[in-house]
This record gives C-alpha cells, sequence and structure tokens, in this order.
C-alpha cells in the first residue's frame, strides 16, 4: 500500500489494498499573516504555476483551494484573474504541513 508524501492532498485519506476510501480533507487553517492576494493573468487556471513561484512546489496547488473554500468551487476553472484569494505564508505551511 502507498503512502502519500507531506505535500499530498490525500495524505490523510485512508486506504485499503485496492484503492484510496473517502476523500478526508485536509483543511489549511487561516492565518492571522496570510496574505490576501489577486490572481494575475498568467496564473488563471493555473493554481500550480503559483504554487511553484511561491513555493517552489507545484503539488501544493490544492493548498489554494482549501485555505479559499468560500472563493474556489473547481480548483482549476475558479482560478480566475482579478479573483481575491488569501495565501499561507510558507513558513506556516511548512509548520502545518511537515515539510
Amino acid at each position: 500500500m502507498a503512502t502519500y508524501k507531506n505535500n499530498s492532498p490525500y495524505r490523510n485519506t485512508n486506504q485499503n489494498s485496492m484503492y484510496l476510501e473517502l476523500l478526508k480533507i485536509r483543511a489549511v487553517p487561516a492565518s492571522a499573516d496570510d496574505i490576501l492576494y489577486t490572481i494575475e493573468p498568467h496564473y488563471n487556471n493555473r493554481p500550480d504555476l503559483l504554487a511553484f513561484d511561491l513555493y517552489e512546489d507545484p503539488k501544493l496547488w490544492w493548498v489554494f483551494v482549501q485555505r479559499n473554500m468560500s472563493v474556489i468551487k473547481d480548483p482549476i476553472y475558479d482560478f480566475e484573474a482579478g479573483k481575491q484569494i488569501y495565501i499561507p505564508k510558507l513558513s506556516n505551511l511548512k509548520q502545518f504541513l511537515g515539510i
């Protein structure tokens, strides 16, 4: 049975010998020092690019969705230029995810 890395959204989801169980969402807690960010046009529908530029890890794209669940419903198509989202600082994210 595979174990997912700390940067994976599936880290807390149980697995059996053949498949993943129901997804256990990894909530990203709000912090007073989160940054309010307006998505720029070159990141339109590309949370992976923003994750790479901010965290040097495109696999952390899901953090934006989990931190902004009231704003982003679809992780790709709701990630639109001009939309304002909160972005966790890398130091907080490292502590929370254990990376």
